[in-house]
């Protein structure tokens, strides 16, 4: 590290640099900060995620779901019968990442995956009864993780309606 190089105190003393909006707001801007890691909107947003997502992982440890079959779930729970394309375009998960996780719920029996009888080439996903039953010990799952993150209504809306902005999606269509 420089010895003229100083450490940020102040979350207010930072302007994140942002190659889509062309770098970082403000009239002097030193190159070498595009490689500073407080000046990176993608960081807070990947240590946040590892932080909830590790909040999640002893509820759901006794489940016998890792986070990610969790959404997938979830999806099934709402949908109860989706082609695979369909739920990987909800959970934003490629197919390669998508079929472990499908292939782990379909040994545990929570879900069933057949080949469309319109279209060989789609696969779908439906809940079993075991998947279903599941559901019910899942409803105490968001209760529980109510408390994890200190946000006030308003600003846990704020960010929901951001983070849905960064995906591209609507929030009406959510």
């Amino acid at each position: 590290m420089k010895a003229d190089n100083k450490a940020h105190n102040k979350i207010s003393d930072i302007t994140p640099f942002c190659p889509a909006a062309g770098g970082q707001a403000g009239a002097s801007f030193d190159p070498e900060d595009a490689l500073k890691l407080d000046y990176q909107i993608c960081f807070p947003l990947y240590a946040a995620s590892r932080e909830i997502i590790k909040h999640y992982r002893p509820i759901l440890d006794e489940l016998d779901l890792t986070y990610t079959q969790y959404i997938a779930m979830m999806v099934i729970w709402e949908e109860r019968s989706i082609s695979v394309k369909d739920m990987g375009q909800r959970l934003f998960l490629d197919s390669g990442t998508l079929t472990p996780v499908l292939k782990a719920l379909e040994k545990k029996e929570y879900i069933t995956r057949n080949r469309s009888s319109e279209d060989e080439r789609v696969l779908i996903v439906e809940i079993t009864e075991k998947g279903e039953a599941l559901k019910k010990q899942a409803l105490k799952v968001p209760e529980r993780m109510a408390g994890c993150v200190s946000l006030e209504p308003e600003e846990a809306m704020e960010l929901y309606r951001i983070l849905y902005k960064i995906l591209g999606r609507d929030i009406r269509t959510v």
